[in-house]
């Protein structure tokens, strides 16, 4: 039976039955190819030494100021979520400071309750 026709039989599109044939004949495997994961984080993880090393000597350092570093040294562009995620599978995110968290946010002054003032006049 031709792939063609093993396609029509089991109700599938004859690319797909060509491609299993294919990988098949290739890898001798049936099972199926893995699917999603990361396919490019490859690109900063080249970077992993320049990056944890900038983070060590500045500790305030931001996520675009490793992003513009890296522009600016390799010419590779990445975003500041790109490098978020970076130093998150290396478990260097960090929290606020405590103290700050106490302070809380500024707060505005009471709201007025009219905008004409009354003069008491008739």
């Amino acid at each position: 039976m031709s792939r063609r026709a093993a396609a029509d039989r089991f109700g599938i599109a004859a690319s797909t039955a060509v491609k299993w044939v294919r990988r098949w004949r290739d890898t001798g495997s049936k099972a199926p190819r893995p699917q999603g994961g990361d396919k490019r984080s490859d690109r900063i993880e080249a970077h992993t030494k320049e990056i944890l090393g900038l983070v060590a000597e500045t500790h305030d350092i931001t996520l675009s100021e490793i992003a513009s570093h890296l522009q600016r040294r390799h010419g590779e562009r990445f975003a500041a979520s790109t490098v978020w995620r970076f130093l998150d599978r290396h478990a260097m995110t960090f929290k606020k400071n405590r103290a700050r968290q106490r302070t809380g946010a500024p707060r505005r002054g009471c709201a007025k309750t009219s905008l004409a003032r009354h003069t008491g006049r008739a």
